[in-house]
């Protein structure tokens, strides 16, 4: 009895020590662009159809990294983008076709060799998911150890640098944290000019503007007594 509970435990504690460590809550970064090259494995990506297209009713719009014959790949579904206009106008033929037709069973796709990721990164991590028509990747809501993304200031919000950066999810004395990212995305453009202060001088050196007028006025104190002497 004992040894079968031993086998359990090691059954179930090698599979949870395969899950992926989820990275706590991502830090906004107002007015930027977050991307990212690869994902870790177990990473969930849903795509989105475009303003006037719809996609298929039935269909599944996420796909999954995993590990296949050792190498990360991503599963997917069945997935299309349709103009709604023409969706909706062919709605019965559709669902005259679906009554007719056989379901046709989905397969994971083979995995395909990256040559600019390397043999680490081929094991461990998706590279960009595929283009899909009409279609682009929702903004990922949850994401694991591992993760780097990449943060680029949006047009008119780069008045400042950097605009660019990446921060990255990783596993710190047992803590779970994103790395610090340097980023200032804003389009205040009216701030006073950054002050430049030579070697060896304690303040910025005065302006013209400001030295001729100090200068006149002083000349004018020196006339002033002398003419009513």
């Amino acid at each position: 009895m004992e040894l079968k509970c031993l086998l359990m435990w090691l059954l179930f504690g090698s599979v949870k020590g395969d899950k992926p460590e989820k990275c706590p809550t991502l830090p906004r970064t107002k007015f930027a662009d977050i991307t990212a090259k690869t994902y870790p494995l177990g990473t969930k990506l849903y795509y989105e159809c475009d303003s006037g297209y719809m996609r298929r009713s039935g269909q599944y719009s996420g796909i999954w990294c995993q590990s296949i014959q050792h190498v990360a790949s991503w599963v997917y579904k069945e997935f299309e983008c349709i103009d709604e206009k023409i969706l909706l106008s062919t709605v019965p033929t559709m669902e005259l076709d679906f009554t007719q037709k056989p379901e046709r069973k989905t397969e994971s796709p083979a995995p395909q060799r990256r040559e600019n990721l390397s043999e680490f990164d081929q094991k461990d991590f998706c590279g960009p998911p595929k283009t899909i028509p009409h279609a682009s990747l929702k903004l990922n809501n949850q994401y694991y150890v591992g993760q780097v993304l990449h943060f680029k200031c949006q047009n008119g919000y780069d008045k400042h640098s950097p605009t660019s950066g990446t921060s990255t999810c990783k596993k710190v004395n047992g803590k779970i944290i994103w790395t610090h990212l340097d980023v200032r995305c804003t389009n205040d453009s009216d701030g006073w000019p950054p002050q430049t202060i030579k070697p060896g001088s304690t303040h910025p050196p005065f302006s013209s503007s400001v030295i001729l007028p100090v200068t006149a006025i002083f000349f004018v104190l020196l006339i002033i007594p002398a003419v009513f002497v």
